[in-house]
This record gives C-alpha cells, sequence and structure tokens, in this order.
C-alpha cells in the first residue's frame, strides 16, 4: 500500500500497514515493532503538506479508532482517529462546541493537535490550548495519561508523534453558541494602517490579500445571542461552492496555463468581491470547503511584526514579479503554553502562503521564509518549511526540554522519522 497526502505531495511504501481499534491493539503495535527493529508512526488524514507522518515501517492508520468514548460536564474524550467533522456533529447533538477551531474538518483529532492546527482567535487559543488531557503509547509499549502539571503533557499536545502514539484526546467544551460571520471587502493598505484595532475589535480575524491588487477579503466572527440567520441553501452553494472552489479552481488553471493573466485574474477576483453577513452554529462559521488542491508555507511571527511581514511578503511579490494566483491568508492567536506550540510564549500573527498544486513556486516560498526567519519566525510543523533543529532551538524556548524529554522517553528513536530528524535532530 502507498500513502499519499491530501495535497499529493508526500507519499510512502511503509513495511506493514495495521488498522488498529484500541489503545491496546496500538501498544501491541509498538512492541512489535520495536522488537522486529522499524519505525511505526500514525497517520492521520493526509492534510498536512511535510512527511510529518510518514514511516517505512510499520504505518497505523486510525479509521477503527473513531468516535467518542465519553462526554463528562465540559469535559469530552474523543478516540485519536476521530475526524474533526465528526466531532463537531456529535458535540452539537449534545448542545456543546469546542471554543475554536482551524478551518479544515477533514482532519484527525490526534493529527490536528500533534501538529499544532491554530485557527485565529483573539482570546481563544488553537486545538492543544482546549485539550485538559492525552492519552497516548510510549515506545516501550505502555499506556499512559497526561494531565496538567506533567512535562508530558505541555510537550505532548503539539508533539509530533515524537513522544508517543496518541490514542485518546480529552477536550474543554462548553455550551454550543452562535457566531456572527461578517465579510467584506478591504484594501490591504487600509487593514495594515488599522490592524490593531480590527485584531482588537473582532473575537476572531481572518483575512485574504489577493496578490497583483489592493484588496483584501476580511472575515469577522464574533458570538452572537442569535436568533440564528444561516446563509440559504443557494447563497452557501454560491459562496463556498461556485465561487470558492468550482470558479476558483478554473482561475488557478488558467493562471497555470498562461501565467501572465493572473494578475488580471486577480483583479477580477478583487472586483467579484462582496460584503455579507450571516449568523450560524460555531463550528459551521469556523469551517470552510476546500476542494482545489494546493502546496502551502506558513510561518508564525511575533504579533507586533505581522503588518510588517505581510507588507514585505507583498513587496517582494511585486519586486520579484511573480504571478500568484492564491491569496495570502493572515490569522491572529494569543500565546500558548504548549511547549512546541507556534504560539508559545507570545502573541501571534500567521501569514500563509499558498500555490495552486500542479504549479508550485519554490522561489516564492524561498523569498518569504526568509522573511519571516529574519522576524523570528516559526513555521507550521505541517506546512511547507526548510527550518532544521539548529534554528528551530532558538525560536522555542522549551526546544532543548522537548528534545531532553524525547530523549528519555524514545532514545532508540521507535518514532522517529526523516522529517524529525530534520526539525528535532538525529
Amino acid at each position: 500500500m502507498i500513502f499519499t497526502n491530501w495535497a499529493r505531495n508526500q507519499s510512502v511504501t511503509p513495511h506493514e500497514v495495521r488498522t488498529p481499534a484500541s489503545a491496546d491493539e496500538v501498544a501491541r503495535a509498538v512492541r512489535d515493532a520495536a522488537a522486529a527493529g522499524r519505525r511505526v508512526r500514525m497517520v492521520g488524514t493526509g492534510h498536512s503538506f511535510t512527511g510529518v507522518a510518514l514511516t517505512d515501517g510499520l504505518l497505523l492508520r486510525p479509521t477503527a479508532l473513531t468516535g467518542v468514548r465519553s462526554f463528562d460536564g465540559d469535559r469530552v474524550t474523543a478516540l485519536a482517529g476521530t475526524p474533526l467533522k465528526l466531532l463537531n456533529e456529535l458535540l452539537h447533538e449534545r448542545g456543546l462546541a469546542l471554543a475554536n477551531m482551524g478551518d479544515i474538518t477533514e482532519q484527525t483529532v490526534a493529527g490536528a493537535i500533534q501538529t499544532g492546527t491554530h485557527g485565529t482567535g483573539r482570546d481563544s487559543g488553537g486545538l492543544a490550548d482546549q485539550v485538559t488531557e492525552l492519552e497516548l503509547v510510549l515506545a516501550d509499549g505502555s499506556l499512559t495519561t497526561a494531565v496538567p502539571g506533567d512535562d508530558l503533557f505541555d510537550a505532548a499536545r503539539v508533539g509530533l508523534g515524537a513522544l508517543g502514539v496518541l490514542t485518546a484526546v480529552t477536550f474543554r467544551v462548553e455550551p454550543a453558541f452562535l457566531l456572527r460571520n461578517r465579510r467584506r471587502r478591504a484594501t490591504l493598505t487600509g487593514i495594515l494602517d488599522t490592524l490593531d484595532q480590527v485584531t482588537a475589535e473582532n473575537e476572531h480575524l481572518d483575512f485574504f490579500w489577493l496578490p497583483h491588487t489592493d484588496a483584501c477579503l476580511v472575515k469577522t466572527n464574533n458570538r452572537d445571542p442569535g436568533p440564528a440567520s444561516p446563509p440559504g441553501a443557494f447563497k452557501h452553494w454560491l459562496d463556498n461552492v461556485l465561487l470558492e472552489n468550482t470558479l476558483f479552481g478554473a482561475a488557478c488553471a488558467t493562471g497555470a496555463r498562461f501565467p501572465s493573466l493572473i494578475p488580471r485574474i486577480n483583479a477580477v477576483s478583487a472586483a467579484a468581491l462582496g460584503d455579507s453577513e450571516a449568523v450560524d452554529a460555531s463550528y459551521r462559521v469556523f469551517t470552510s470547503r476546500r476542494d482545489v488542491r494546493f502546496l502551502e508555507m506558513e510561518y508564525a511571527v511575533p504579533r507586533e511584526h505581522l503588518a510588517q511581514a505581510l507588507r514585505e511578503t507583498r513587496d517582494l511579490v511585486e519586486r520579484m514579479d511573480w504571478k500568484i494566483t492564491f491569496p495570502v491568508e493572515v490569522r491572529v492567536s494569543p500565546p500558548s503554553d504548549a511547549w512546541l506550540s507556534t504560539a508559545y510564549g507570545r502573541a501571534t500573527g500567521y501569514i500563509a502562503c499558498h500555490m495552486y498544486r500542479p504549479t508550485p513556486h519554490p522561489a516564492y516560498f524561498e523569498g518569504v521564509e526568509e522573511i519571516m526567519v529574519r522576524l523570528g519566525g516559526r513555521p507550521h510543523w505541517g506546512k511547507l518549511h526548510t527550518r532544521d533543529a539548529a534554528y528551530l532551538k532558538g525560536v522555542y524556548p522549551r526546544f532543548a526540554d522537548f528534545v531532553a524529554l524525547r530523549d528519555r522517553l524514545d532514545p532508540d528513536r521507535l518514532f522517529a522519522n526523516d522529517y524529525l530528524d530534520q526539525v528535532l535532530g538525529a
């Protein structure tokens, strides 16, 4: 069997594949891999652009480790392979919700937190910041539970699968709530001049800048007492299916064939941006449909450097005359206490650059990466970058502590792979 990720830029043929249905079966697989001298990794649904989940040894598939194990007041324990989409639906049925989410729901709960999926929020952090307990199998085959107060808890929440194989995750949840979603057209110049104000005034800010234009689509989400007024079926189809996927995919394909048309295509897209407003269940507002396959690089920079990083990115694209179809996405996050969270210890701004999958653009990613690195940026663990352990130990205050814990828990590197050798050291 060949495992290939969603973007189709990472693939591997493992020696063996298993689909464990319990923590005991995961533990048995880990012990078997150790006895055979093979490495072991559990994949998610393949939404990482890096090789973080790959192994040529024993590959564990999570599809039998799904569902909610328990609801307990403001805590819910989900099995590691549960897709976020399913978790959202199960929570909604009970009148519950996560405080914040990323925009992709196909990920498994374990895969999402292990790579630091973060969403956007003024006050509420990423998924790892909503975790209250982790169950995982260690390299010696033992099953352990990590809770607040343990170093393992703060390390393993964004653990890259380097410390153990997650089998269950407990999240803090709250009563279901509505979000008022406002979408408006703005200029990049204008939003950069008012970035601090816009961030302070909105619980969730997410905006997209269209290269070769001064146009941005600004999305703000704020809690609302209701009543709900979701977009109608036609409006939902128009915005989320036709415009953001079908027609956008056609625009990308046209730009790939005729790159010189990309500035004109983006100008047409900018002119089509319009204002809209809706109130809906939080998990429906947070998440988006993504049909057009792309490659992505995202960096987290100190919040005070966000505007500078975006201005330099705009200036670089203009100076180099690169033809970029995909918007650049900007989000924010409060500080996190998970050791390898991209927001660890600092208010954070995120800049995500994308390229249409059939037309990779290494020079674009390399140029933007140079800007982010100069500003102390931290790369998203699941998205493309070229940083290594020598760099990362300088931007993560607890990096050495994480590596020391890994040395103690997995001295033989049972859970290692080429990507972890790069970012953590062999």
